[in-house]
């Protein structure tokens, strides 16, 4: 209690009328009524966040920790919503996730780590809504087009199946479907998709539409009513805090269904606090989803560490609970989906914004904000300028709330260059005085006061140091019964690489890994007409890839290993590289590119498909060599850039190819 009132007075906080502390700046002062005796606002949705790669790679006890911190009811972020990409075998940002169906007749509903992270997220938190959503889809749905729409009866087969599937071998209720992430929607097919999910059975799985902007699916949905009757919730993507007037007129569920999106600084802190709150406050948004769920990628992909925290070291187990954990934890904590906002205007005379909610069974949550425009800018869309200054605030409690005597106090302040950063901290509780109190907030605070008291801040101990990848990796890919169909370390960006039992070959090769996916993908971004997964260390300048390869397309099929790859996610078209190529007519090439147009060597290597052969890639200052089994085939290549980057595998198109016994130097 002594440390609790010591941080109460150091923050020079002051409770009920009285005036500010001596020598205190000038403030506004204002004074705002929550009441509840005329209705309440709209229904709270709750909380969420969107999905990661990395994390599954990671050993116990930091796994467990790490998600603890995003789903743990009372323990860190304790998320109410945890949004996962349908995997379709295409670049989705930062990687491809697999899909749970590369062929018309292919099911197996194992594969990927999205299953695994919402049944660990349903063992933490049993009440977590669950919503997926496709970024793309394989091949075969779009029948020779990249377009899932113009087979709508094969689109909604395939996504019904995922979900029915989920039920069959997880356990898992989905509760909210999207439709296509901020591509076109398809009136036709989501219509369909309603029909097919009741006939299913699966009348509670409620549809969001559509995933990108508020229009045009608000006019559509006002002018088509069939299609209004089937769509549940408007989710629009980083709105900036605002809503349309045609989507206030659907009378529809309104979320930001994707934002933040933003490094996971104090600057990302502050962006997720002040969306929290304006995009109801502002927009009438009842739940705000951010991507992405934990930073659970290597870095140098597109957005890294845009993660509510830091998980992208599963070798080393280091990992770092940044700040938005905690920011989300002043909402989540102390509200849950079911609640009601009440109907404030919630805007600070001083700048800043406060929402309230109640469960309707007396209980009370208040969240107030104080961000300043510098330090609370999100990645996008731009923020027009606006002052926050000191301030204080005076909240009169009326309606059902008028016997509340004492609140709890949760508080964060963001300290960016003073450095007194303090985050999630208990305070004293503030008593209420003939149903009013008072509270002095300063800039870029966070305060939630609520009659809860089950709030809680736990810190696992300290996890291990960072440490770079191992300069020395090596995988056999040896394992029968592998946990997860990808194996660990490796980032596919664009194809699919899974564990393959080889059942023709008696050798040394009957465990290894193999590129799955034979199509190009009706894609989401500009996937690579190659396929390629990296690994590693994205500063190696000096190393050695060392890879056995099987080539299983005659004729024109071909792999490669590659190093100081320099770029992949929604960039993967334009990485540039070391690239050791082999084709099964024989042939091989040493490029600077992974599309092949930059040749820096070729000639006869007399590989051929469907035997195994190992390739060797050295790189070393300025200048590359390979071999082939063992033996030089090319030397002193003169390379000028990239200058660092990841080691890869790949192929040259999307074909069946093998990977075995990978090292890297």
């Amino acid at each position: 209690p002594a440390a609790l009132l010591w941080g109460w007075l150091l923050l020079g906080c002051s409770w009920g009328p009285g005036p500010p502390g001596v020598g205190a700046a000038p403030r506004f002062s204002a004074a705002y009524v929550l009441d509840d005796a005329g209705g309440l606002g709209r229904r709270f949705d709750g909380i969420g966040a969107a999905t990661s790669r990395l994390l599954v790679n990671y050993q116990e006890p930091y796994r467990s920790q790490i998600l603890d911190y995003l789903f743990k009811p009372n323990f860190g972020a304790a998320l109410h919503i945890l949004k996962v990409e349908i995997g379709g075998d295409g670049q989705s940002t930062d990687g491809t996730e697999p899909s749970h169906m590369h062929y018309e007749n292919d099911e197996n509903y194992f594969r990927g780590y999205e299953w695994w992270l919402m049944k660990e997220a349903k063992k933490r938190n049993p009440q977590i809504k669950l919503i997926g959503l496709p970024w793309t889809f394989p091949a075969w749905i779009g029948k020779g087009e990249n377009w899932p729409y113009d087979h709508p009866d094969v689109t909604v087969y395939y996504i019904v199946s995922w979900i029915l599937g989920a039920k069959q071998y997880h356990d898992l209720d989905i509760d909210y479907i999207g439709i296509w992430n901020e591509r076109a929607f398809n009136s036709k097919y989501i219509k369909l998709l309603r029909y097919t999910l009741d006939k299913h059975g699966l009348q509670q799985v409620r549809i969001i539409a559509s995933d990108r902007l508020w229009e045009p699916i608000s006019f559509v949905l006002l002018l088509d009513s069939e299609l209004n009757g089937v769509v549940d919730v408007i989710g629009a993507h980083y709105p900036g805090t605002k809503t349309v007037l045609n989507a206030i007129l659907t009378g529809k569920k309104l979320w930001s269904s994707e934002d933040y999106s933003t490094f996971n600084d104090e600057v990302g802190a502050g962006c997720w606090a002040r969306i929290l709150n304006q995009n109801y406050v502002n927009g009438k948004m009842t739940s705000t989803i951010a991507w992405n769920l934990v930073a659970s990628y290597y870095e140098e992909l597109p957005y890294g560490r845009c993660g509510l925290m830091t998980a992208q070291e599963p070798w080393s187990g280091h990992y770092r609970v940044e700040a938005p954990i905690w920011i989300t934890a002043h909402t989540t904590q102390f509200t849950q989906p079911g609640w009601s906002y009440l109907q404030v205007d919630g805007h600070l005379k001083g700048g800043g914004s406060f929402v309230a909610l109640t469960d309707g069974l007396g209980n009370l949550t208040i969240i107030i904000e104080t961000m300043s425009h510098n330090h609370s800018r999100c990645i996008r869309p731009l923020l027009l300028p606006f002052s926050v200054s000191p301030q204080r605030a005076t909240f009169s409690l009326k309606g059902s709330f008028y016997m509340v005597k004492t609140l709890q106090v949760w508080h964060s302040r963001l300290g960016f260059e003073s450095a007194h950063t303090t985050l999630f901290q208990q305070l004293h509780p503030v008593k209420v005085w003939k149903g009013s109190f008072s509270l002095d907030l300063n800039v870029d605070e966070v305060y939630t006061l609520t009659t809860l008291k089950t709030g809680q801040k736990h810190i696992c101990p300290d996890p291990p140091p960072s440490q770079p990848f191992p300069s020395n990796y090596k995988d056999d890919f040896n394992i029968r019964n592998p946990p997860f169909s990808e194996a660990p370390n490796f980032a596919d960006q664009t194809g699919v690489f899974e564990y393959f039992i080889n059942t023709s070959d008696p050798g040394d090769h009957v465990f290894t890994l193999r590129q799955v996916v034979v199509q190009r993908p009706i894609t989401w971004s500009s996937d690579a007409d190659q396929t390629i997964s990296i690994i590693g260390n994205f500063q190696w300048e000096n190393f050695t890839v060392t890879c056995d390869i099987y080539i299983e397309q005659p004729r024109d099929g071909g792999v490669f290993v590659a190093g100081r790859v320099d770029n992949g996610g929604i960039y993967v078209r334009s990485t540039k590289g070391v690239f050791f190529w082999v084709f099964a007519d024989g042939t091989y090439r040493v490029t600077g590119d992974l599309g092949g147009e930059e040749i820096l060597m070729k000639g006869d290597s007399g590989v051929r498909a469907h035997a195994w052969h190992t390739l060797t890639l050295n790189i070393q200052g300025t200048s590359a060599s390979g071999l082939l089994n063992g033996y030089p085939l090319w030397e002193n290549v003169t390379i000028t850039e990239p200058s660092n980057g990841w080691a890869a595998i790949g192929t040259r198109s999307f074909e069946f190819a093998q990977f075995d016994n990978f090292h890297v130097e």
